[in-house]
């Protein structure tokens, strides 16, 4: 459907509910034997009757998104406010909910609900979830309940949750996915039976446009099994942690100028290559790939302070999962704990990627650097001695390298 008749669609439901009529996204029965809506939760008697008729949702990603008191949570498609409602409670009078729904009838139910259930510490957005009308780095947790699946631009709202979210913020929702290969009829089938899981997403194409929108630590849990390869899943994901007053996120064209200066930069040290000048943006690009760069960010300027990526170690299909990784923090802005996070980050973004190895040589007189990377995992393999002339003298390199536990 288009978003227009997604919008009416669902208006209409939300009428049909403040009449009084249980709704439902699709067939009855497929509604309650795949746990849609209020079978979802474990308890809804505290929740006004309202809220509980129209609930459309696939699961309960409060219950996953652990939420802690005084935190700000985003609720994406809230529709009736169900989850709304049970995060204002869990985040207490010192934390916030939005809720954000394109419906004006469904916000009007939502406020209604709230306002019936006695809530407060609740707020409900017009808007579509492509476009979130909160400033970047506001919330603690984005949620929602099956209403990504139905956004024909998923990569946009991945992009604006992450937007939002804080450095360290979490991303828990429930949605509707597609395990395995199931062809176009299995999915038509799926979709005839089950009207509401249409625009499903395959696993592993979910996890890509996670990662291109920067989360790290991604995890999708299948739940309810619904036929045809299609799942009710959880899916959750971290928005990388970095200290006061910076983002991790992913590289950016925009961003050449500015990668560049840093390179140069601690090229310009004497301690950071064998390299004395940049490349250009086109032979950086060309020998990284895109989805192992990111970037540290100083949010108050939007000054580049740092970056990491990845190049691959051979073409040879062996070597698949084996990279060698460069990290750069500007010399004026080291020991901030910029390149903890940006390497941490980087470790995360390398494991979802199926990366098994990550290697790099390091000058021995680099002290700061090892201290770094055997914080975070990786172990002198040995020394390469006399490898290169740097600057008219033969230097050792240390060549470390990091396993993954995980993949």
């Amino acid at each position: 459907m288009a978003h227009d008749e997604i919008v009416d669609h669902y208006s209409q439901l939300a009428r049909a509910a403040a009449a009084g009529r249980v709704v439902a996204d699709c067939g009855a029965d497929a509604f309650e034997q795949g746990r849609f809506g209020a079978a979802g939760y474990d308890d809804t008697s505290a929740l006004p009757e309202g809220a509980v008729r129209a609930s459309l949702g696939c699961g309960n990603p409060v219950a996953v998104a652990e939420l802690h008191e005084g935190e700000t949570v985003l609720d994406l498609g809230s529709g009736g406010g169900i989850d709304v409602l049970l995060s204002a409670r869990r985040v207490g009078p010192r934390g916030k909910a939005y809720g954000l729904d394109a419906s004006p009838d469904m916000l009007a139910l939502a406020r209604r609900n709230a306002e019936q259930a006695g809530v407060t510490n609740a707020e409900f957005l017009h808007g579509g979830i492509e476009r979130v009308p909160l400033p970047d780095r506001s919330v603690d947790v984005v949620i929602s309940n099956c209403v990504i699946n139905l956004s024909d631009d998923k990569g946009a709202v991945l992009a604006e949750a992450f937007r939002v979210l804080r450095p360290g913020g979490r991303f828990g929702v429930s949605d509707v996915v597609v395990d395995g290969e199931a062809g176009p009829g299995q999915r038509q089938a799926a979709e005839q039976r089950i009207g509401c899981v249409a625009g499903a997403l395959p696993v592993r194409e979910y996890r890509e446009l996670l990662g291109a929108a920067g989360f790290v630590g991604v995890r999708i849990t299948l739940t309810a099994d619904h036929g045809d390869g299609v799942h009710s899943a959880i899916v959750q994901a971290v928005k990388p942690a970095a200290g006061p007053g910076l983002e991790i996120r992913p590289m950016r064209t925009a961003d050449a100028e500015q990668v560049l200066a840093v390179y140069q930069a601690g090229l310009d040290t004497g301690q950071a290559s064998f390299e004395t000048t940049a490349p250009s943006w086109e032979g950086f690009t060309a020998a990284r790939p895109a989805h192992l760069r990111h970037v540290a960010v100083d949010t108050q300027t939007g000054q580049v302070v740092g970056w990491v990526a990845a190049s691959q170690v051979s073409a040879r299909p062996v070597y698949s999962g084996v990279v060698e990784h460069s990290i750069y923090v500007h010399p004026g802005c080291q020991a901030q704990g910029i390149g903890r996070a940006l390497l941490a980050a980087f470790v995360a973004a390398a494991e979802a990627a199926g990366v098994w190895t990550i290697q790099s040589g390091v000058f021995p007189e680099n002290t700061a650097s090892l201290a770094l990377h055997q914080a975070l995992g990786f172990r002198t393999v040995g020394v390469r001695e006399r490898i290169g002339r740097h600057h008219g003298v033969w230097r050792d390199v240390v060549f470390i390298e990091r396993r993954s536990p995980a993949t």
